[in-house]
């Protein structure tokens, strides 16, 4: 078990950003009908998403967020001096999104910055870097920026994806402080399912070709992607969720001897409603102990976690609370942590 625990660090505040353009996914019926549409939405619980418009990119969103949460916290930007941007849908192949954000943000050249590409899990796995990096007393204030454009990977004429994901940009101020208690982080993969989650073409593994970016039928079921676009063995992924995650999250809580009393809120990549619910019925949670936004925003990504805190806990977060965080998909990875917060400043959603 790769284990890892803290004291004394902790987020000083969160900010979202999501785009102002709403995907209303019972009118989502270009390439379905209106009866097949209702079904999948019933199924999933996504009733509205949120999409980026042509030329708004992750980054954008995280840096509407990070201006938000500076501001808010009043602090100093030469004061920071570590950014880290976590995100599947960089600007570019090169450089690396950060390095770029560090510019926009007119942070010092002092400032480390770094890419990680992780997916569902990727929230969790920066947290656990970024308090690392904290820790060893180089760093005083960290950027942890995640962000996701979703709506761009998956085909909208693919019904397995088409009304599940939806773009989101998150900030979140990290830093050193006695108020902070012990949090502690457990990080898992297994590679041999990476096919379960998947975008087969456009790297350089499989280059992008006039063939990769042709749109064809894929099943017998007429749904259509290009070799391009993401595409999700849903059955194969429920099986590894409900295998791994209960028992990695009980194996976790008996490690730091918690129970479920002991934690204020269990939140879960925001992976359908279905998968969810099943989870939190598993681990006999209260309901109220597990927030969700899967209604609104859809499937973020590694953006979920966060954008779940930022949209349903509010002041809830006032005084001190005890988080249990779970990321897991494609990878496949998984990632939890049991995050000690300590009047974390929530900043109202920005829309952009």
């Amino acid at each position: 078990m790769a284990t890892l625990s803290f004291n004394n660090i902790g987020a000083l505040g969160l900010c979202a950003a999501v785009p102002r353009n709403k995907i209303d996914n019972l009118k989502h019926t270009q390439n379905f009908s209106s009866k097949d549409v209702a079904e999948v939405v019933s199924k999933i619980g996504v009733e509205e998403r949120r999409f980026a418009p042509e030329g708004m990119c992750a980054s954008d969103l995280c840096y509407a967020a990070a201006e938000k949460l500076i501001a808010d916290l009043n602090i100093d930007k030469s004061e920071i001096d570590l950014i880290v941007f976590v995100s599947q849908t960089t600007d570019f192949r090169m450089p690396a999104t950060s390095i770029l954000l560090q510019d926009k943000l007119k942070l010092g050249k002092q400032t480390a910055a770094f890419d990680i590409g992780l997916g569902c899990s990727g929230f969790v796995y920066g947290m656990s870097i970024v308090y690392s990096l904290v820790n060893s007393g180089g760093f005083k204030n960290a950027l942890l920026l995640n962000g996701e454009t979703r709506s761009r990977v998956y085909s909208q004429k693919d019904r397995k994806t088409a009304f599940l994901f939806g773009d989101a940009g998150t900030a979140v101020m990290i830093s050193k402080h006695e108020k902070f208690g012990k949090s502690t982080f457990d990080l898992n993969s297994d590679g041999s399912l990476g096919d379960l989650i998947k975008m087969d073409h456009g790297g350089y593994r499989n280059p992008t070709t006039p063939d990769s970016l042709t749109e064809k039928v894929v099943d017998e079921y007429g749904n259509i992607r290009s070799g391009e676009h993401g595409y999700m063995n849903g059955p194969e992924v429920f099986n590894f969720v409900i295998r791994e995650i209960p028992r990695s999250i009980k194996s976790l809580m008996k490690q730091t001897e918690n129970d479920e009393s002991k934690i204020d809120f269990f939140i879960f990549h925001q992976a359908n409603t279905f998968m969810n619910n099943y989870l939190a019925e598993k681990m006999k949670l209260p309901k109220e102990k597990c927030p969700s936004n899967i209604r609104d925003f859809g499937n973020t990504s590694s953006v979920s976690i966060p954008l779940a805190i930022a949209t349903e806990l509010g002041d809830k977060l006032n005084g001190s609370k005890t988080l249990f965080l779970s990321g897991f998909g494609v990878g496949m990875s998984w990632a939890n942590a049991i995050v000690s917060f300590q009047d974390c400043k929530i900043s109202p959603l920005v829309e952009i």
